[in-house]
């Protein structure tokens, strides 16, 4: 009977502390490491490509345009305030709101199973705000509170604020990861050169826009510079693209590449039809049977399904066009040629170029 009673006197407070600090923590951690890969341009602590990007691109990432990480970071952050206080007001509010996170996290949890895509992250908040939700019940109807005087309280507060602060500053500084295939464009660049490389449609407007920024910065450092140059027609929305793709992609066999690509994105959009391209090939001064040739040679569209498989391996899931690489940082969307110039002068600096 002592046994028992010194093993309750001493494990329960244990228990019961844990109980309320340790969801909420992980919970806290887990919402800061989603919130920045939300925020990030590519993921730092998800892998690319996994469930984590899956779960990113559904419907339940960003409920009235907040990312759903910040959301949960906030409710977490509420509900490590109500774990440090005491009363019963206190205890009421933090069970309601614990039970209201775990509908939330279970429904959260649902969708994941629906969609056959798991985040590793966000099962953990789920998980975790389910936990605080049983927990939150168990003080409210026990009526107890956070075991502990004023230092090991003020510790846990400490360490709510710091430790998500820390995964935030860690996760929003670190270094841009690089696709392996982008990673291999730069090692097979000349010695000094800068490697940029461009996913492109020269039917997509953004496309044409981001041309005409980049190609004067381009020409400025011609010899300098390593381009790389894929060919992603989105055919659903653009009926000139693949027709532009494939002359685009004949000229570079034919070693007009290069001017080719400037001609079909300063061409009206109009003019991007067969006839047109064929046209534009002849202003390049291509030979009119190897250019005929190889438009329905099998290789040109593998080369086409090969470039758009590239696309995917260094885009994250929802990356659209354009899509450019200049050395090892990724610019997704149109840019600037302000933030174009500064993302070529960065990346010539790295290489000495």
């Amino acid at each position: 009977m002592a046994v028992e009673v010194f093993a309750r006197t001493r494990f329960l407070p244990i228990a019961r502390g844990a109980g309320l600090v340790l969801p909420v923590l992980v919970g806290l951690s887990a919402s800061a490491a989603l919130s920045v890969d939300y925020l990030r341009a590519s993921p730092v602590f998800c892998s690319e490509g996994g469930g984590c990007e899956e779960v990113k691109h559904t419907a339940f990432a960003a409920p009235w345009g907040v990312p759903t990480p910040i959301i949960g970071l906030i409710g977490f952050l509420f509900l490590a305030v109500s774990t440090l206080l005491r009363g019963r007001p206190v205890r009421a509010f933090h069970c309601a709101a614990a039970l209201v996170g775990a509908l939330v996290g279970a429904r959260l949890i649902a969708a994941q199973v629906g969609l056959a895509q798991y985040c590793a992250y966000c099962i953990s908040v789920d998980v975790a705000a389910c936990v605080a939700a049983a927990v939150a019940t168990w003080r409210m109807f026990g009526g107890w509170d956070l075991p502990g005087g004023r230092i090991p309280r003020a510790a846990m507060g400490v360490s709510f604020a710091v430790l998500p602060s820390i995964i935030l500053s860690l996760g929003f500084l670190a270094k841009e990861r690089v696709p392996a295939l982008i990673a291999e464009e730069i090692r097979r660049a000349p010695k000094g050169k800068t490697t940029v490389v461009e996913f492109v449609d020269f039917e997509c407007p953004f496309c044409r826009d981001e041309f005409g920024e980049l190609a004067p910065l381009l020409e400025a450092v011609k010899e300098r510079v390593h381009v790389v140059r894929k060919l992603v027609p989105l055919t659903r929305i653009h009926p000139h693209a693949l027709d532009a793709a494939r002359a685009a992609c004949c000229a570079d066999m034919l070693g007009k590449g290069d001017a080719m690509a400037q001609a079909l994105f300063r061409a009206p959009v109009d003019e991007l039809t067969s006839a047109g391209c064929e046209r534009i090939a002849r202003g390049l001064g291509l030979d009119p049977g190897r250019y005929a040739a190889c438009l329905t040679d099998p290789e040109t569209a593998e080369r086409i399904a090969m470039d758009r498989k590239d696309f995917e391996r260094s885009a994250s899931k929802g990356d659209g066009l354009p899509l450019l690489w200049i050395g090892e940082r990724k610019l997704m969307g149109a840019q600037g040629a302000e933030a174009l110039r500064r993302a070529l002068d960065e990346a010539m600096a790295k290489t000495g170029s």
